[in-house]
C-alpha cells in the first residue's frame, strides 16, 4: 500500500504545528462570525449524546483543495478529545461515483485505511475513478475482495447513505469544498480562512468551544 509522499507528510507537520497549537501562530485569535465562519440559517440535528459536539467535515475525492487538507486534517483528528466526534460526508458534485465508493468504504470499515490511497489514485497517480469499472479495477489492484465490494457497493445501505448525504449537503448549505460543520450550527472552511490550513483548525477549535459554552449561541469573539 502507498502513502502520502514525504513532501506531503512534510507539509503536514507544518500544517499540524497551527491545528495542534493554534496560539502559537495566533497570539490574539479573533474569529469573527461572518468571516472566519457563519451560522446556519436553520440549525441542523446532529444525532450525537449530550455534551459531545458532532464535526461534519464535507468533501470530494476529485477536489484538491480536500486534497491538499487531507495530511494535516489526519493529523488534527488525531488531537480531538473524546467529546469531539468527527463525521466526514462525500458531496455527489459531478456524479456519484465517487461518493458511493467512499460509502462503499466507510460500509467495509476502510474508509480511514483506503481514503488516503483514494486521494493518492486521483490526484497522483491521474486515475479519475470516475466509472464503476474503474473503481472495481482499483479494488482489485488494492487487494480488495471484490466480491465482497460488489456487495457493498451495491447494498441498499451505501444507497440509503448516499442518500442521506446528498439530503445533509443541501440543508448544510454546502455550495463548495471542503467544509466543516460544527455542533449543526456553524460553518467554516478554508475559504473562509484565506486559504489558510492553521487557521482553519483554529476556527474549529473555537467553534467546537463554542458549541459546549451554555447559554445561547450567539456570535462571539475570542
Amino acid at each position: 500500500m502507498k502513502s502520502f509522499s514525504a513532501s506531503r507528510r512534510q507539509a503536514g507537520a507544518v500544517v499540524l504545528a497551527g491545528a495542534v497549537l493554534p496560539s502559537a501562530l495566533w497570539a490574539n485569535p479573533v474569529f469573527d462570525d461572518g468571516i472566519d465562519y457563519h451560522q446556519l440559517a436553520k440549525p441542523q440535528p446532529t444525532g450525537v449524546a449530550a455534551g459531545q459536539v458532532e464535526v461534519v467535515e464535507f468533501f470530494w475525492y476529485a477536489c484538491g483543495h480536500c486534497y491538499g487538507l487531507e495530511p494535516a486534517l489526519l493529523q488534527w483528528k488525531k488531537t480531538l478529545p473524546p467529546h469531539v466526534v468527527f463525521r466526514r460526508s462525500h458531496v455527489a458534485f459531478r456524479g456519484t461515483v465517487q461518493q458511493q465508493l467512499y460509502f462503499t468504504l466507510l460500509e467495509l470499515g476502510l474508509d480511514d485505511r483506503l481514503s488516503p490511497r483514494v486521494f493518492e489514485a486521483i490526484h497522483v497517480e491521474r486515475n479519475p475513478l470516475a466509472t464503476p469499472q474503474a473503481v472495481l479495477a482499483w479494488a482489485k489492484d488494492e487487494g480488495l475482495d471484490t466480491k465482497r465490494f460488489e456487495s457493498a457497493w451495491n447494498s441498499n445501505r451505501v444507497s440509503a447513505a448516499m442518500r442521506r448525504a446528498t439530503e445533509m449537503m443541501q440543508s448544510h448549505e454546502v455550495d463548495s469544498v471542503p467544509r466543516f460543520t460544527v455542533a449543526g450550527r456553524y460553518v467554516t472552511a478554508p475559504a473562509m480562512n484565506g486559504g489558510s490550513h492553521p487557521r482553519t483548525f483554529a476556527v474549529l477549535n473555537h467553534l467546537v468551544d463554542l458549541a459546549r459554552r451554555p447559554g445561547p449561541k450567539a456570535s462571539s469573539k475570542s
